[in-house]
């Protein structure tokens, strides 16, 4: 019998913690990592030659949305790009706890309708992710704005007590069943008058579970150093760790001040626990906001209910063939979602030069014409960024997508590659891998990925989805 389930010969290894690469061998066996060196040949029952590739743990992909993704298709977007580990539920959006008997408020229809908020509590949400399988492992977070959806009648005031009293109820429920932290949306309509000390007392509650708090904060735009304050007040009165997510300077008016967030991000780190997410693009996209539409340089649709055909066109095409202006065009659309054109490159590659920066796509997988993050972030990172504009090192690169976030968010023996550590792992050609997809062409597999495997078993190799589903749900773990 073959010692070994299978041995990638010959592998250039990125271990994931920024070091330099070494050439060896690894062996699988039973969802872990056996071996790291010299693995006799035909000891397994596989064996891939890996002469020319590299290898590095899989990508922790830390903002999605693909709380229903996972349970409804093979996460192709993700395990094309290298990805192994989602963290869903952010932006204060989760599938669970909640059920409707009316159409859910944007944003909560970025992933789902009416009858897909099926979950009246966070473990069912779990059970039917496990009970199913899924491509990749997931960590999940409890969404803000899911919460309040479920527990009032009206979300354009502050919450009540009682009306706090069972969002909390709902966020322990969460937090026991395994949800790693809790999520705010809070430039979203269904929080946006949610207080500061309504966000405290439920994330109060994270501190027993080791939980943690990631923000769609406030304002990105003109107001971004008072909506990073009240995130940083918010951590520091719960007593728990805060994540910005993707941090960035939004609207014309707010190009070139990148620098300025940073320096004041940094000096807030030196007293206590924060971090952030980016993505590599110089593009947003949700739903469709009238209050975005005047701080882009351009606005594209990627879905529209009552026009479907408008998907992927210009906002600005459209109200010309409608000869409306671009509220108008933007009020006949809706519900409906957009990329906005609001971001200036210099910010995006300082932001993602900055070392304490993790990777994520917050890829819209339920878009019709979606964002090309939802399929070329990773890729994009390693070949763009990296290889072709020098802006890190690769080995820098996988560090922000493996260890960095495996620590974060405490999923031990994951984003490294050690013995004894979970096999999620990828097998790439680092002189060739790049993104493909386009903000026209966005849903196409990047290049140079040779082979992903998620606990031991390959989910994408010789170009396409292997349709296994080795994942699981992810607790948080010390690290």
């Amino acid at each position: 019998m073959p010692t070994y389930d299978c041995t990638i010969k010959d592998a250039q290894i990125f271990d994931g913690a920024g070091g330099e690469p070494s050439s060896a061998d690894i062996a699988i066996k039973d969802g872990r990592i056996a071996r790291i060196g010299d693995v006799p040949a035909r000891s397994a029952g596989q064996e891939i030659s890996a002469t020319g590739l590299a290898i590095a743990p899989g990508f922790i992909d830390v903002h999605t949305h693909d709380d229903r993704a996972l349970i409804d298709t093979a996460m192709s977007p993700k395990t094309s790009q290298g990805v192994t580990t989602v963290v869903a539920g952010n932006c204060g959006v989760s599938l669970a706890p909640l059920t409707l008997d009316r159409p859910p408020p944007p944003p909560l229809d970025l992933i789902g309708n009416q009858q897909q908020y099926a979950y009246p509590t966070f473990a069912d949400y779990i059970d039917k992710v496990n009970d199913g399988g899924t491509a990749v492992n997931a960590a999940c977070l409890c969404g803000h704005s899911t919460l309040r959806t479920g527990a009032m009648d009206s979300l354009d005031r502050p919450a009540t007590k009682g009306e706090i009293s069972l969002m909390k109820e709902g966020l322990k429920e969460a937090l026991n069943a395994g949800a790693i932290g809790f999520s705010t949306g809070l430039d979203y309509a269904p929080a946006k008058q949610a207080p500061r000390e309504e966000v405290e007392e439920l994330a109060a509650l994270c501190k027993s579970h080791g939980a943690i708090h990631t923000t769609h904060m406030r304002d990105e735009g003109e107001h971004m150093i008072e909506a990073l304050d009240e995130a940083f007040t918010i951590g520091r009165t719960a007593g728990i760790p805060v994540l910005i997510s993707h941090f960035k300077c939004s609207g014309v008016a707010n190009w070139g001040r990148s620098a300025e967030m940073l320096a004041y991000f940094d000096a807030a780190g030196d007293k206590q626990d924060i971090s952030l997410d980016a993505y590599p693009y110089a593009a947003s996209s949700t739903v469709l906001k009238p209050d975005f539409i005047s701080e882009a340089k351009r606005v594209m649709i990627t879905w529209s209910t009552p026009h479907p055909e408008m998907g992927g066109r210009d906002l600005d095409d459209i109200a010309q063939d409608w000869g409306t202006s671009l509220l108008k065009a933007a009020e006949r659309l809706q519900p409906a979602g957009a990329v906005y054109f609001a971001m200036d490159e210099d910010d995006v590659q300082r932001i993602l030069s900055y070392p304490r920066t993790m990777i994520g796509s917050d890829g819209l997988p339920h878009d019709a014409h979606p964002h090309p993050r939802l399929w070329g972030t990773f890729p994009r990172v390693l070949g763009h960024y990296a290889r072709d504009v020098g802006l890190f090192p690769l080995k820098e690169a996988i560090r922000r997508m493996t260890t960095l976030p495996a620590a974060r968010f405490g999923l031990k023996d994951r984003g490294t590659i050690a013995e004894g550590a979970h096999a999620d792992l990828v097998l790439f050609d680092p002189a060739t891998i790049c993104d493909t997809a386009t903000f026209d062409d966005p849903m196409q597999p990047a290049t140079g990925i040779h082979t992903v495997w998620v606990n031991g078993n390959p989910v994408w190799a010789g170009g396409k989805s292997t349709g296994s589903r080795p994942g699981t749900i992810l607790r948080p773990q010390a690290a």
